[in-house]
């Protein structure tokens, strides 16, 4: 009996156990795309027993136990261990975009990251989607440490100004930016959707590229097909409406008269408003300005892959208003790109990479002096949009300004269109032979035909204004037609031909050995095609008129003989790069260069450029290798000369491209003079770059990366003030080029990373990175020790300077301690000229008794002390969130858009103004007097720091199971808001604002606002 019930036990614990084997089978995609992955390794831990993935992407196996953990590996996708619990297991990987194992472009080739040696940041696609930017450069404010993305305008269209770590020059300060290998001045060309990723070098590692990655280097991939795949197809669309992040809170009617009346009553002066009570509310002229505007994209990209050869296909259109102006402020992007790769034979490879765009722009006057914005916060507030007639009204006559004009006539009367047909082409051959060894070589090439058209009609703003085309004596059905329309095209073209010699070579598993050997000639080109001024133009729109059809005898542009090519420069370099690797632990790479630029001349013309890095992965050493918390550790360092060019063409040389007139028989003749001031002696600049930093990962799940930079500019090329004896101040003339300045940008980077996958439902991430920076000038060699830039106010000496011991670009003015409250103070202090009780009481600084301009000193810079970004993402089943903010603390900025004349409106904060002893010790009187109160000083210096909250987006994405009915493999719904909250003490339009000059950057003169947006989009895959 007992053999027999241990027979019976035995045979029930065997039908249990068969009972809890499974046949499993499923397919594995990507997570991203839904494409599926061939080839994806699956085993069950802890064994040997597996399979792979077929063309498909399915898999299957056989007898396999309940609860056992399969282990799904895919080279460049985050391992994913699934537990069986049933027959049917679909698995979605990732692009495991923070692997050490991944693959980083780099110059001139690729490393693994854990083998990089310089400071490269990475910037993967999956983080661009989730930001659905307009524009790339939105793509790495606050995503990339040492990288700080200013506005030059919030305008549709409008350039961002890049800066990795500082501002090195007081030149062109750009970094290179490279697209599948080719060289793109303007980022409006590329639609972010086809990015695969981005690279940033940030140090010395970017001296491959030479005399252009002097200010750093952005190295974009686009998306391509993979091999043995089908046809796939990617269709992504968002559409939704901008808003002004804010309005400046300006006097109504009422206020605005009463301040009138008392600053017009404190000059003794009769009161230009006798009776306010029915002014009421009156205009807000920011309400009139300011409008919703639409904005969509929509994209569609293919991919093919077969056993030789990869396509990609792409196109793009983008259409955005402008908050303001609407449409009169439009601009649209339509770009097509193809990419395609194949291998003519076993060991000769070509790729190739075709990028078109068109652009088209419409603006408004903005930034300035009588722009819309800025006539929108100065207009009065007790005049109404339109007059009695249905006509806009006019500004006063007086007491406002003659540039100070109706906002929405001015609006309405502006007429321009910028085009840009661009066509990018990058194309190679790349041969392997011999054992290790490869030859490639590629052209790269840039065409961008640019045609400006603006029309100005006769119009009248009223008298005396400086925009006005007509008198208001004019009859305007007169033939004498004032009207005029402007045309131009420029033509700009650049290529480059790159030739490399590379051998690779791993000795006994531990000595990893690539060299590289290479020439690069490149040539850039501008060229005048047209410049054509026409009056007395005929029709009413942009379209209807053109210079054929109008007067051209006044033109004396087209009489000045422009020559056609206006600028060309050329460059020669030859390099090296040796990289070493034993055993993944002790790493090195040197490179050295030798450029010659036409830029320079016969003496100087060519320099030597090198830049070496180290690196030692401590992690893989005996005394770590087995450590449970530190998963990796790796010390590096670099250190280098990069040379620097970006002047005007033939600096070094006389030439005829200035302005002459000339009297012939009584008869006014236009020919040319002599342009800038020769200086043969320029060379290059160069920037020596330091860089310590470390990378370490912390219980496989933290990331760290920190870096000490220092970044030192010498021989910076300057344009100093010059004596006029000498006719710099000729008309097309200029100063010479010298190298005369040293400049140096020292901080600390911080980034860290933390990701968990709490569960197969719900995973999370958090990201955080700062800079900080400190820049400071160190030599200035002119005459003065003083380069000036900017502009404040009307007729004031230029508020920002560049000077040794200072940042650069700082601003320089007259500190302020106060407010005269009553006579005895005045006559107590320093003398001031006009000063009064309810005037800014100026400090007397170098203590001579009177207040002079020798007391202006140093009162803010516009560069931040420190900048964060803060990025939060989780997936929860279907759904995903995201989210990040960006900060900026320490900077300056210039409240230059008050006109501060008797009658234009003020701000509310002019409430706050003083009205008698003890009533304020902040904001002055107002008056109509002569005073100091209008002088450039720390009243009008305010603090630019800010909080932005970037980005906020959430997306819910289809069941995989109905996906798999309607025959989709992706389908992603979203909503998202960028720019939405904003938090600062500025009381500008924009935190963000500059006009992104070394010396003169930070003022604002009526910014236009970065929008807050709101969007709706889907992602889809076939």
């Amino acid at each position: 009996m007992r053999k027999q019930i241990t027979f019976l036990l035995l045979l029930f614990i065997g039908f249990c156990a068969t009972a809890q084997t499974v046949n499993i089978k499923g397919v594995v995609k990507d997570a991203a795309t839904g494409d599926p992955l061939p080839g994806v390794s699956v085993i069950l831990k802890g064994t040997s027993k597996g399979t792979n993935t077929d063309f498909d992407g399915n898999y299957s196996l056989t007898n396999i136990d309940k609860g056992v953990i399969l282990v799904f590996r895919y080279l460049g996708y985050a391992e994913k261990e699934v537990t069986v619990t049933s027959s049917n297991l679909n698995v979605s990987l990732t692009v495991e975009s923070e692997s050490l194992d991944e693959i980083v472009v780099v110059g001139y080739g690729a490393q693994r990251k854990k083998e990089i040696t310089g400071a490269v940041a990475v910037v993967s696609s999956e983080e661009i989607q989730n930001l659905k930017p307009t524009r790339i450069e939105q793509a790495l404010q606050g995503q990339v440490a040492g990288v700080n993305i200013t506005s030059s305008s919030g305008a549709p269209g409008a350039a961002l100004n890049i800066r990795i770590r500082g501002i090195s020059t007081n030149g062109n300060n750009n970094p290179l930016i490279l697209v599948d290998g080719n060289v793109i001045e303007d980022l409006s060309v590329i639609n972010p959707s086809d990015i695969e990723s981005m690279n940033v070098l940030k140090d010395a590692s970017a001296g491959i590229y030479g005399v252009r990655g002097a200010n750093g280097v952005i190295i974009i991939t686009t998306k391509s097909g993979r091999k043995n795949t089908e046809f796939k197809y990617n269709l992504n669309a968002y559409a939704g409406f901008q808003r002004t992040t804010r309005s400046i809170s300006l006097l109504n009617a009422t206020e605005y008269a009463l301040l009138a009346n008392e600053a017009f009553a404190a000059n003794a002066e009769s009161l230009p408003f006798s009776n306010i009570s029915g002014l009421g509310v009156g205009t807000d002229w920011q309400d009139e300005v300011f409008k919703d505007a639409a904005i969509s994209s929509i994209d569609f990209n293919a991919t093919k892959g077969t056993e030789k050869s990869t396509y990609s296909f792409g196109g793009s259109h983008l259409d955005q208003d402008g908050i303001v102006g609407g449409s009169k402020a439009n601009f649209n992007r339509t770009t097509a790109k193809f990419n395609f790769s194949t291998d003519i034979l076993k060991n000769l490879k070509f790729t190739s990479s075709s990028i078109y765009t068109n652009t088209n722009r419409r603006g408004l006057p903005e930034n300035a002096l009588g722009s819309v914005l800025f006539n929108a916060l100065n207009m009065p507030s007790n005049i109404s949009v339109r007059d009695a007639n249905g006509d806009y009204s006019f500004a006063p006559n007086t007491g406002v300004g003659i540039e100070v004009v109706n906002p929405l006539a001015q609006t309405e009367n502006s007429y321009n269109r910028t085009w840009v047909n661009k066509f990018a082409g990058s194309y190679g051959l790349n041969y392997s032979f011999l054992d290790g060894f490869s030859a490639e070589s590629r052209i790269q090439f840039n065409h961008a035909s640019v045609k400006t058209k603006s029309y100005s009609p006769e119009v009248y703003y009223g008298s005396g204004k400086v925009f006005n085309t007509v008198s208001a004596l004019a009859d305007l059905t007169d033939a004498n037609n004032t009207s005029s329309v402007f045309e131009s095209e420029q033509t700009y073209k650049d290529y480059t031909f790159d030739a490399l010699l590379k051998y690779e070579k791993t000795f006994n598993d531990v000595h990893d050995v690539k060299v590289l050997l290479g020439t690069s000639v490149f040539r850039s080109q501008g060229i005048n095609e047209s410049n054509l001024l026409g009056f007395g133009a005929n029709g009413n729109t942009l379209e209807s008129v053109s210079v054929a059809g109008s007067d051209t005898s006044q033109d004396n542009l087209a009489l000045s003989n422009q020559p056609r090519r206006f600028f060309d420069s050329r460059l020669l370099s030859y390099f090296a790069r040796l990289q070493y690797n034993y055993d993944g632990k002790y790493l090195m790479s040197a490179v050295i260069r030798r450029d010659g630029s036409s830029n320079f001349g016969p003496k100087n013309k060519f320099g030597y450029f090198p830049t070496a890095s180290v690196g030692w992965v401590a992690s893989k050493e005996k005394f770590l290798e087995d450590s449970s918390v530190l998963s990796f550790l790796k010390l590096r360092a670099s250190y280098g000369v990069i040379g620097n060019d970006r002047i005007s063409s033939f600096g070094f040389v006389s030439t005829l491209s200035g302005e002459g007139e000339y009297v012939f028989n009584n008869q006014l003749q236009f020919g040319t003079a002599l342009g800038a001031i020769s200086n043969p002696e320029i060379k290059w600049e160069k920037q020596i770059p330091l860089d310590i930093g470390v990378d370490l990962e912390l219980f496989n799940k933290i990331d760290i990366t920190a870096d000490y930079f220092n970044k030192r500019t010498e021989d910076l090329l300057l344009n100093p003030e010059v004596s006029g004896i000498l006719g710099a101040s000729a008309p097309g003339s200029g100063s010479p080029i010298v190298n005369a300045g040293t400049v140096e940008n020292k901080g600390f980077e911080f980034s860290i990373g933390y990701k968990e996958t709490i569960s197969d439902d719900f995973n999370f991430g958090i990201k955080y990175n700062f800079t900080t920076l400190e820049n400071e000038v160190l030599f200035v060699g002119n005459e003065s020790g003083v380069l000036f830039g900017g502009s404040f106010g009307v007729g004031q000496d230029p508020p920002s300077r560049m000077e040794a011991g200072m940042p650069i670009g700082y601003f320089y003015g007259y500190q302020t301690d106060g407010i005269f409250q009553t006579q005895a103070e005045v006559d107590a202090h320093a003398t001031q000229t006009n000063a009064n009780p309810g005037d800014l009481r100026f400090r007397d600084i170098n203590n001579d008794g009177e207040i002079t301009n020798e007391d202006k000193t140093y009162i803010g810079d516009p560069i931040a002390d420190v900048t964060m970004g803060l990025n939060f993402s989780f997936d929860y089943k279907n759904f995903d969130f995201n989210m990040y903010a960006f900060a900026s603390l320490g900077n300056e900025i210039v409240r230059n858009f008050e006109r501060n004349l008797p009658l234009t409106n003020r701000p509310r904060y002019y409430l706050d103004r003083w009205t008698g002893a003890g009533t304020s010790n902040t904001f002055p009187r107002v008056t109509t007097g002569a005073n100091s109160n209008v002088l450039f000083s720390d009243f009008f210096v305010e603090d630019g720091s800010f909080v932005r909250l970037q980005n906020i987006q959430l997306g819910y994405s289809l069941d995989q199971k109905i996906l798999e009915q309607v025959g989709l493999s992706k389908f992603r719904f979203y909503v998202s808001a960028n720019n939405l909250v904003t938090l600062t003490k500025y009381r500008g339009y924009d935190p963000t604002t500059s006009n992104g000059a070394p010396i003169g950057g930070g003022i604002d003169q009526g910014f236009y606002p970065t929008p807050k947006t709101f969007l709706v989009g889907l992602n889809v895959n076939f």
